[in-house]
């Protein structure tokens, strides 16, 4: 008898522990992104297990369902139930509710059962993605993981978006991307509640979309000589006859089949055919659509000024591109046809004697008129289609078609010009939007086409302008990030410029402007970190970054370094020299000011462990520092430095040329002289320089080093020469000129400009220091 008591004690002992295990939940713990419009947590929990089941009627979507079914399927080894008979308990239930908007949803989460109301499929599919991101990071793993528990609090969420165009496009032409990829990029969309693809599928460098009529486009233009190795803006011209080897495309099935499986997650895919410039991969196949009508090679790498641009005053031109389309709108069910329209350079129509008829027998103005008939009579034949035209901000210029669309990339002054005209408007300005700009230090980040693009600016984004009058607001549709990808190779890399970018463009176009708090973000945005690990995604960790700002006192002959991230109040620390972080790290509190050469080391810190890449500059105080520098050959007004002390402040520049620390001599040589105020010993000098080819930046073919006592009288002591080589990447160097010790108070430096460009156009210098040993 004691040792059946036992027994019933030890289990009500384990019972009860179980039921004081019980999480209970705040507000902080609920890290929903974008941020759901109203939230209520109640006391309890709701628990999944291997009975809970997924009531659903015939007028539900079962799309929504299965995603979170294979979930559990995947993690946990259970085949949950779909059942039409309303269970007692332990089931989710799914309601249509026509008073809801199309998009928004409610979710009623209690301790046995879950209730979702929506009047659509993408409703379902929202409240869905909510219900994943209340269940634990680990419901997105890829294998079975045994022992877990499977709860969300007991919650009432009310949520809908802002605005019905939430998007990003991703441009599959300048580097192919395949089937499965974009399927990923739609999950991906999916789980951040966004809902359009725009697919940017013909471009100079390729054209990526099977059109039956005319298979040279993909047999021709779908390849371009591999010059892979070579930076995208060094890359040589090729010709029609050179092989093309890089490349892809989509066939019409492949196509057919994303869209379907977009249509399954909520995705609307807008596909982009360029007109009437980005088409010399067209060209390429079909010559005689240009006015000049030369046979061209696909290009390898950057095109401009784009010359290369369909004839507008044939008929021909317009009969292509209408069969193209014809086949086009059989494939995207869209609402929407992208025909791009942007950076046509007209020099070819001005000397085009068919462009030049149209002109005058249309009643034109000018070669801007001309482009917007070209843009006017595509939309009367989508329009006639029953689609609507959307272009970039450039279809503007010489008039707008009558019931175009308008996606505004140059700022927002597109933008405002088309709605105040009572047009719709996408609003996705490179300053907010170019997800193809570098999101952290430039140094510590993968080759991007440049710009500054960090996490808390896209959260920053509003597609609503404060001019705008509530008339005009009421066009913009929403917005959109842009992805091109000159610079993005593979599908790792277009996940890191990607994710987390994404999810901070996703609140700014969810959730409403009044709900928008970054340090509230920043709490949330780590559990999205963990959803990604487990998803295998690639996301960019470069928010953790330090971002160092330093200053330099030449008076005082001292460095003040400032260390900062993305976060509010981030725990940053750092050690001088040669200890570890992971040792006895310094909180950073105050700027760090030092005096002599000192190597800085730092890192955020979470949980007392350092994350993210660390942080590591290295101060370097030399014989130069503060002293006079005379300019015998000046240096630009375009890249002035600092001023007169640039090259012996301490500071380096970074691989972004426009950081403000590097002077530069365009197609000159470089000459400065520096006064050391005293005789000293010299032994070595070194130059910083940097190169890009890309933008025409190129490392020095030699330097000179002079020294003298009075500064008139110089002899030249050591000299390095470089012969020019081709270079892929954006390179940072010290060239060291090493000199038989010796006593001197003056340096004059000589530096040899390349001046010759081998692939045409200018030739920069850049210089950061001059450090005198």
């Amino acid at each position: 008898m004691m040792k059946q008591l036992t027994i019933i004690i030890s289990i009500l002992l384990v019972l009860g522990c179980k039921t004081n295990e019980k999480r209970i939940y705040a507000e902080k713990d609920i890290k929903i992104i974008p941020k759901p419009q109203m939230i209520k947590i109640n006391p309890g929990v709701f628990e999944f297990n291997e009975n809970t089941k997924f009531f659903i009627t015939n007028d539900i979507p079962n799309e929504p369902v299965y995603v979170l079914k294979n979930n559990f399927k995947t993690v946990a080894g259970w085949d949950l139930k779909v059942t039409e008979k309303q269970p007692k308990k332990n089931y989710v239930a799914f309601t249509v509710d026509k008073t809801n908007q199309p998009e928004a949803y409610e979710l009623k989460v209690d301790n046995d059962r879950i209730e979702i109301k929506a009047s659509s499929p993408s409703g379902f599919s929202y409240a869905i993605e909510t219900i994943h991101q209340l269940l634990p990071s680990e419901i997105e793993s890829k294998t079975k993981l045994e022992n877990r528990t499977w709860e969300i609090p007991n919650i009432e969420i009310k949520d809908g978006p802002r605005f019905k165009w939430r998007g990003l496009m991703l441009d599959i032409s300048r580097h192919f991307f395949d089937k499965d990829y974009i399927k990923q990029v739609i999950d991906g969309l999916a789980m951040h509640k966004m809902n359009v693809l725009h697919l940017h599928l013909v471009d100079d460098q390729g054209w990526r979309i099977e059109i039956k009529k005319y298979p040279k486009l993909t047999e021709v233009g779908g390849w371009r000589v591999d010059q892979e190795n070579l930076h995208w803006n060094a890359r040589l011209p090729v010709k029609a006859e050179d092989k093309g080897t890089y490349g892809g495309f989509l066939t019409q099935e492949e196509l057919k089949e994303i869209v379907k499986y977009a249509q399954s997650r909520n995705v609307e895919i807008i596909p982009e055919i360029e007109m009437p410039a980005h088409v010399s991969s067209a060209i390429a196949a079909y010559p005689h659509l240009s006015c000049k009508e030369n046979p061209i090679g696909v290009p390898s790498g950057g095109v401009w000024p784009i010359t290369d641009i369909y004839c507008a005053g044939k008929e021909s031109t317009f009969t292509f591109l209408e069969d193209v389309l014809v086949e086009v709108m059989e494939i995207f069910p869209s609402k929407y046809i992208h025909i791009g329209g942007d950076e046509a350079t007209k020099t070819n129509w001005e000397k085009c004697q068919h462009c030049q008829k149209r002109i005058a027998e249309e009643g034109l103005q000018n070669e801007e008129e001309l482009q917007s008939y070209f843009i006017k009579r595509m939309e009367k034949f989508i329009n006639s289609h029953e689609k609507k035209l959307i272009g970039w901000d450039e279809i503007l210029e010489g008039g707008l078609a009558p019931d175009a669309t308008v996606m505004s990339w140059r700022g927002v002054k597109g933008g405002l010009e088309a709605t105040a005209q009572g047009h719709d408007v996408v609003m996705t300005p490179n300053s907010h939007c170019y997800f193809d700009y570098y999101q952290g230090p430039q140094n510590e980040e993968p080759l991007a086409i440049g710009g500054y693009l960090p996490l808390s600016k896209v959260y920053q984004f509003d597609p609503i302008v404060d001019s705008m009058t509530t008339e005009e607001a009421n066009h913009v549709l929403g917005g959109q990030a842009n992805l091109w990808s000159e610079y993005i190779p593979t599908k790792e890399h277009s996940q890191y410029m990607i994710y987390p970018r994404l999810a901070a463009l996703s609140e700014a176009v969810w959730s409403a402007k009044n709900q928008k708090d970054w340090d509230d973000f920043s709490n949330r945005i780590t559990s999205m970190f963990q959803r990604y690990e487990y998803l295998g995604i690639n996301y960019a960790k470069s928010s953790y970054l330090i971002r160092p700002e330093i200053e330099t006192n030449l008076e005082k002959k001292s460095v003040s370094l400032t260390l900062q991230n993305e976060y509010t109040n981030a725990d940053i620390r750092y050690v001088l020299n040669d200890s570890r972080l992971e040792d006895t790290p310094i909180k950073y509190k105050h700027p760090i000011v030092v005096t002599q050469t000192t190597i800085v080391k730092a890192s955020m810190f979470k949980e007392n462990k350092p994350i993210g890449k660390v942080f590591r500059d290295t101060i370097v105080f030399h014989k130069g520092v503060a002293n006079n520098v005379v300019y015998t050959i000046p240096y630009s007004d375009r890249y002035t430095g600092t001023g007169k002390s640039t090259l012996v402040n301490t500071l380096r520049g970074t691989k972004n040329f426009q950081d403000g620390q590097w002077q530069a001599w365009l197609k000159d040589d470089m000459e400065v002289i520096i006064d050391l105020k005293k005789g000293d010993t010299i032994n070595q000098v070194i130059v910083g320089s940097m190169e890009n080819q890309g933008p025409g930046i190129y490392f020095p073919i030699a330097i000179e080093v002079f020294t003298g006592i009075d500064g008139k009288d110089f002899k030249k002591v050591g000299e390095v020469k470089r012969p020019y080589a081709d270079n892929a990447t954006i390179e940072l160097k010290d060239f060291k000129v090493n000199v038989e010790k010796h006593t001197a108070r003056f340096i004059k430096v000589k530096i040899a400009n390349l001046k010759e460009n081998p692939k045409g156009g200018d030739t920069w210098l850049f210089i950061d220091e001059i450090l005198i040993n």
